[in-house]
């Protein structure tokens, strides 16, 4: 069996929060594989179901982030789980948006969800790290992951989102390369030759620019 956790903050005030994107993949999780219910326990919400022949457990816990590790705890000590059988989805300013990388162990690299789910539980769970991209700025950074994804940003958040649920099943099942190449599908889906060759032809068959002066022009018109 499987934990799987994303973080965020409770409330329609932060629901479309950058800070609130692990909590976003859970939800398309829950949709994509006829996950129960939502309900109330572990200091958190959580939804149950089956991901091919795994059970599992999606927790979103409503702490406040910096709390996140009480609720993380207290759901796996419940289902006797060891911190490897724990999966967290958050968000990481050091990724591009739409980027996604796995990760076992290491820091938090400052990030306060991990901070308390480390103090919690240790360091060795995987992670997916969910990039939003950085304002540039370490004094900027509160703000604008505690603000809404930009109206720019939802093509690539709805394919990112997407892609996670489409490749949970082969994440839960080890093969880490599977549910990125899922990810990469709908972010960035590769040109058919097809497609590739239709523009080369295009570009081939567009006529070339007209180089002549208006006074060459002119006396072509009239030679």
């Amino acid at each position: 069996m499987k934990l799987i956790v994303g973080l965020g903050n409770p409330g329609a005030k932060y629901a479309q929060n950058r800070h609130n994107i692990g909590f976003m993949a859970l939800e398309q999780i829950a949709r994509d594989h006829q996950f129960g219910a939502w309900r109330t326990k572990f200091q958190g919400q959580i939804s149950e179901g089956r991901l091919g022949s795994d059970k599992a457990v999606l927790l979103k816990p409503e702490t406040f982030m910096n709390l996140s590790g009480q609720s993380v705890g207290e759901a796996m000590r419940f289902h006797k789980l060891a911190p490897e059988d724990v999966v967290v989805f958050h968000d990481e300013l050091d990724l591009a948006p739409g980027k996604v990388r796995l990760k076992t162990g290491g820091g938090h690299a400052g990030h306060n969800g991990l901070r308390s789910i480390h103090g919690h539980i240790g360091a060795e769970y995987d992670r997916v790290r969910l990039g939003i991209g950085h304002p540039g700025h370490k004094d900027a950074v509160a703000g604008y992951v505690l603000r809404d994804f930009a109206k720019a940003d939802q093509n690539w958040l709805d394919d990112l989102l997407r892609g996670i649920g489409d490749g949970i099943p082969a994440l839960i099942d080890d093969r880490g390369d599977q549910f990125l190449n899922a990810i990469a599908q709908r972010v960035a889906p590769p040109r058919s030759s097809k497609t590739a060759s239709q523009s080369k032809a295009q570009k081939q068959e567009e006529p070339a620019a007209d180089a002549r002066s208006t006074l060459q022009k002119l006396m072509d018109k009239f030679s």
